[in-house]
């Protein structure tokens, strides 16, 4: 009972000890989140320590550290928080889109596949009628050789990167397997040289079976015995990027199969990434001739940004858009570094997820989804403190507006015709879209000159249409990547598109614009005066400016043409409609325009950031320990921290002696730093110091530890035999 006994002496000492551990930095603290320096001074204050003398004590500075703790701080976590569940239902949206677009466009080749297995496997079984017995003999059927062509489908898909190509081979084994069908989908690596034909049959058994393979032989005995089992259904063999196999791996898995192809009918399904050659020149002649080809052909990458840019980007701008810079360098992007579908997706969702990480309101734009906006903006506005209304005011775009007002009624109400106003914009820019299907432009094009401040700027202006496209001809070459402005393109190859086409287009711009009753209505009139034509009457009317007109009646004056009519339309549907976002108030919220940002976080410097992070490490931590200054050195530093900012005294080479012997100074300056005048605790008498070998061996410990991860850095190379006191450095400056 002794042991557990306690004096209130020995309680209050640990007490004391315990709160000592608390707020003492150790020299090995490597890394640590740095408390609210509101709540540092409030614990301080509690815990009964005696202060300096001299000092004075406000007695309103806990009031207002308890103040800032309480309203503050929660409320910035509670904004990020708005944030996180805004970002998350924002991207789950688009990438709903994301994948059903996907889904739509494989669909026809899916389809394509599965009637093509269906046909292929009725005519195998009509020929060839074996019981199981038969099957499951442990040799191949003799036959002729035109029985034992295995039937092949090469899926040409266009992509130089085949990343793009793997979700949609991993769609298709889905879409056939729910349609009765066994698949094994199988790669490159299984068709190695190191595993040779054993392997490749290995894994098809693995993928087929749904028992492991322990004890069991991987031949096609074991193939057929399974086969029985699981009768009248078609094996898929799936290899998704033949051309990256090994061709007489390959080549042995073709002629082996072929043998028994009367009993188990197997079908392959070959990706091929260049062109439909390139079976013929990789795979040797005698697995050629057991091939039964036929051709297939995948989307396009172009094709899939379209319809991604279509979904995505204008659908679904009301929640979240871009802006023109933003824009220019995603498609810079996807068109010079390796033109993936992939890296767009993985691009865009970075530039979401920076939106909504640097914006403080952009938790505002989640009321976008709702139909009645107006009531969610409303109750939300009810929550939020006079602070972040005073910060929605403070954006660039409010200061803009002279005669804003600053009360709750008029940013809903801006942020009402914010919505209205985007809208509109995505009914203008789909109608662009199928006037550019018709001439095969790149909608991407169209998406970045749609987004652009200056052409919005260029179109409300006072010119004649004719000296408008001519100038934004010439200031819009890179906008374009043929030179030639994409709206300009847009409305010259309406001016020529024949009758019939002409009435199509007019028809989706009636499904495009039907909240826009002024525009349905023009529409209306043009597709009855196109039904007039083609019944033969003429009508014999000139055009006039209708940039002048506040009207966007085409039809008031007299016009040589209906194509002219349709152009004119679309011209004034631009001037009216087509408002770039950055030109809005409030687009702040849901708009993102900090190339800079992106470009980093995507391109960026890998190297130049690590050096910057080693050398400003305290703007990080934002630690009272550490000093601001960049060039001062303290022990609670990040020990690889310490040793970069040692290293920057250095030249080229490093000396491992004297380096150590600095970082030692650094690490002991704080065993050495005067103590303060007060009674010592009893915990501080009773504690032993540590042996010097010990602490020279954490030391060393420590400072191999931040060598090794300076060097993983690509800062420095390790000591060579020749010089092995010496480290060169490889990065200079920043």
């Amino acid at each position: 009972m002794a042991k557990h006994q306690s004096s209130p002496e020995s309680a209050s000492s640990q007490d004391a000890n315990s709160q000592d551990a608390n707020h003492t930095l150790e020299p090995f603290f490597v890394l640590h989140k740095a408390q609210p320096q509101a709540t540092v001074v409030e614990k301080v204050s509690r815990s009964g320590k005696g202060r300096k003398k001299g000092t004075k004590s406000s007695p309103k500075s806990p009031e207002k550290s308890k103040r800032t703790t309480s309203d503050e701080q929660p409320s910035n976590t509670l904004y990020e928080q708005w944030r996180f569940k805004a970002f998350n239902e924002i991207w789950s949206l688009i990438q709903s889109n994301i994948e059903g677009v996907l889904r739509d466009i494989n669909l026809k080749l899916f389809n394509e596949v599965l009637q093509w297995v269906e046909d292929s496997f009725s005519e195998i079984k009509s020929n060839v009628k074996l019981s199981s017995s038969e099957i499951q003999q442990p040799y191949p059927l003799v036959a002729d050789t035109l029985f034992r062509k295995i039937p092949t489908a090469f899926v040409l898909t266009k992509n130089a990167e085949f990343v793009d190509d793997i979700q949609t081979f991993c769609d298709l084994g889905s879409h056939l397997k729910s349609n009765r069908c066994h698949v094994a989908n199988m790669s490159a690596l299984d068709f190695s040289l190191k595993y040779g034909i054993g392997g490749s049959v290995r894994s098809l058994l693995r993928q087929l079976h749904s028992e492991p393979l322990d004890g069991k032989i991987a031949d096609m005995f074991t193939l057929a015995k399974w086969y029985c089992e699981n009768n009248n259904k078609p094996i898929v063999v799936m290899i998704d990027d033949m051309e990256c196999c090994n061709a007489d791996v390959l080549g042995n898995f073709i002629a082996m199969l072929s043998e028994w192809v009367m009993k188990i009918p197997i079908f392959f399904i070959m990706g091929v990434a260049t062109t439909i050659e390139a079976p013929k020149n990789m795979l040797p002649s005698d697995a050629l001739q057991h091939l039964d080809p036929c051709k297939l052909t995948l989307g396009t990458p172009s094709d899939r940004m379209n319809s991604l840019v279509e979904s995505v980007l204008v659908e679904v701008c009301y929640c979240f858009s871009l802006g023109h810079e933003v824009s220019v360098f995603l498609r810079n992007y996807f068109l010079r570094h390796d033109g993936t579908i992939t890296s767009f997706i993985s691009a865009l969702k970075l530039a979401c997820s920076k939106h909504f990480s640097l914006e403080s309101v952009s938790f505002l734009c989640l009321c976008m989804l709702d139909q009645d906006s107006e009531e969610r903006w409303s109750e939300k506005f009810v929550y939020l403190p006079e602070s972040m209304k005073r910060c929605i005011l403070n954006l660039h775009s409010c200061k803009r507006e002279k005669n804003l007002q600053g009360d709750v009624g008029s940013i809903i109400q801006l942020l009402s015709d914010l919505k209205a106003s985007q809208r509109c914009w995505s009914s203008v820019v789909l109608c662009l879209f199928e006037v550019a299907r018709h001439s095969k432009m790149q909608f991407l094009d169209i998406f970045c000159e749609a987004t652009d401040p200056e052409v919005y700027c260029m179109n409300n202006s006072d010119n004649s249409s004719k000296e408008h496209f001519k100038c934004r001809d010439k200031n819009s070459t890179e906008r374009s990547s043929s030179g030639v402005a994409s709206l300009t393109r847009v409305i010259h190859t309406i001016r020529e598109m024949p009758v019939a086409a002409l009435s199509n287009l007019l028809d989706k711009w009636n499904n495009h614009t039907e909240e826009m009753t002024e525009i349905n209505e023009e529409i209306e009139k043009l597709q009855s005066l196109l039904a007039s034509v083609n019944e033969g009457k003429v009508y014999e009317e000139n055009l006039h400016n209708i940039r002048n007109r506040k009207s966007l009646s085409v039809l008031s004056g007299k016009g040589n043409s209906p194509n002219e009519k349709v152009a004119m339309l679309l011209d004034a549907m631009i001037r009216k409609y087509m408002k770039s976002i950055e030109c809005m108030t409030l687009h702040e919220i849901i708009c993102f325009r900090d190339v800079d940002v992106l470009r980093s976080a995507l391109i960026g410097d890998p190297r130049k950031t690590i050096q910057l992070d080693l050398l400003k490490c305290h703007s990080y931590l934002s630690c009272s320990c550490c000093s601001s200054d960049a060039k001062s050195l303290s022990p609670s530093m990040h020990d690889t921290s310490i040793m970069y900012k040692l290293a920057q005294e250095y030249g080229d080479v490093i000396n491992l002696y004297e380096w150590y012997q600095s970082f030692k100074t650094v690490l002991s300056s704080a065993s050495h730093t005067p103590r303060k005048r007060g009674r010592p605790s009893p915990a501080s008498k009773k504690a032993k110091p540590s042996p010097a070998s010990e602490t020279e061996a954490l030391i060393q410990a420590r400072f191999c530890g931040a060598v090794t991860e300076l060097q993983i850095s690509g800062l420095l190379h390790m000591p060579t035999k020749r010089r092995p006191d010496f480290i060169q450095r490889i990065a200079f400056g920043l």
